[in-house]
């Protein structure tokens, strides 16, 4: 089995396409969608995907608790200045828990926490 994809249910679904593809760099693989509903799906072509979801009937739905999506990053210290450049907060963080790995936590407009991990 391989892991495809995990699906994030959003309000608003410009706003977070715009958060997952401009911000974080992740690259639009394929958007589609009909009667109100919309569906990205964002990542590199072989690997596991972001689906965004937006759909009227989740509107006023908390589900966003206890979820994160963790992303890598070739330098913890860039992203921290892009993210303060894009006025972006970090929630938590730098955390390392091991001498090979440094992480922070930002949040998505949804409420979605994002990890941002460098591995060395």
């Amino acid at each position: 089995m391989n892991f495809c994809w995990v699906t994030l249910h959003v309000g608003n679904f410009e706003k977070s396409l715009a958060f997952y593809h401009e911000v974080l760099g992740l690259k639009i693989h394929s958007r589609h969608g009909g009667n109100g509903v919309e569906i990205a799906m964002l990542g590199e072509e072989g690997q596991a995907k972001v689906e965004l979801l937006y759909s009227p009937d989740h509107q006023n739905r908390h589900l966003h608790s206890d979820i994160s999506v963790g992303i890598a990053v070739d330098s913890l210290e860039k992203a921290m200045d892009y993210l303060s450049s894009k006025q972006i907060p970090i929630l938590r963080g730098p955390i390392s828990p091991n001498p090979h790995t440094r992480f922070l936590f930002i949040q998505d407009p949804d409420g979605y926490e994002v990890q941002l991990v460098e591995m060395g």
